[in-house]
């Protein structure tokens, strides 16, 4: 088994650029190389950043999956969830024996299941991975539930490099479920506390809700989480609408009424629509209370159109 891995990242966007730069910055003479390719790096905008991520990391950019697969012995899929199931199949025919291909999509357990046979027709081995917190500030100490035949192998190979992995089973849909499961929560606290701020700070009545709040769950800065979750919705709206899709099918795969995961599809999509991103350039307020001036900004200029 080579020591020396080659890692290629199927999509560069904000967790293959924090897990790609922790493994580079721990990897040292370890890791052979890093690889990248993003059918985004020549979109005007966004293929500049994707350029900048990658000369800051060191990982090399390539022009298509044939390339990458060419030169990645281990090759990490961190695309949008409504893509990853395109990603494996397009990447697929350049993969063979000897080579993982780990899936690190916020998907549902079925889709995995789907992907994991269009990897495994290939003779390379698939590789479930869950990841159970934002990259950032992790970078590739995130932690990660792993599965699936490939599982064990890629533990293996990329422990010494400090990710932090915990096995589930070589069965996959374990590691996504606790992920969609989770996500019912986590995503719809974002979205909870986004309507919280909207509607609070139109009354002034924010301060008050927050302190009452903190009476009733102690130990938590709810005014400081809510700034922190708006800021999520803000800038990962339209990634995380995708990933509740996910989560609705998940909970109706299994006999579920979706009722609130389809909700946090529509607060999420919400954002997208409105254009919350490009008024903060792509960052995240510093504020809920700047989060909320700039809704109530927009809507004034609907009303006045």
């Amino acid at each position: 088994m080579n020591n020396h891995p080659r890692i290629g990242f199927v999509g560069f966007g904000e967790a293959g650029f924090h897990i790609g730069g922790g493994l580079r910055g721990a990897g040292g003479d370890g890791i052979t190389g890093i690889t990248a390719f993003d059918i985004n790096a020549d979109t005007p905008g966004l293929g500049e950043k994707i350029r900048q991520r990658a000369a800051e990391t060191g990982t090399r950019l390539v022009r298509s999956n044939a390339e990458l697969t060419g030169a990645a012995d281990i090759v990490i899929s961190v695309v949008t969830s409504d893509q990853a199931l395109a990603a494996a199949r397009q990447t697929a025919p350049g993969l063979g024996p000897g080579q993982l291909y780990a899936d690190l999509n916020s998907v549902s357990p079925v889709l995995k299941q789907t992907i994991d046979r269009v990897i495994s027709a290939t003779s390379a081995r698939f590789v479930e991975v869950a990841v159970m917190a934002p990259a950032p500030p992790y970078g590739h100490k995130v932690p990660m539930l792993v599965g699936g035949a490939g599982g064990p192998a890629f533990i293996e190979r990329m422990t010494p490099f400090g990710m932090r992995m915990e096995f589930t089973s070589t069965q996959v849909g374990e590691a996504a479920a606790t992920k969609m499961c989770r996500s019912i929560i986590v995503k719809g606290m974002e979205a909870l506390l986004t309507e919280c701020v909207l509607g609070a700070s139109r009354y002034g009545a924010e301060e008050r809700v927050f302190q009452s709040l903190a009476e009733t769950f102690p130990g938590l800065d709810w005014a400081e989480m809510a700034t922190y979750m708006v800021g999520r919705v803000v800038v990962h709206g339209e990634r995380r609408a995708r990933e509740m899709e996910e989560v609705a099918e998940t909970l109706r795969s299994s006999g579920v009424d979706p009722i609130m995961a389809e909700a946090t599809v529509r607060r999420m999509d919400w954002s997208a629509q409105l254009g919350l991103k490009k008024v903060f350039g792509g960052e995240a307020p510093a504020t809920y209370r700047q989060f909320a001036e700039a809704v109530a900004e927009l809507d004034k200029s609907v009303v006045r159109g």
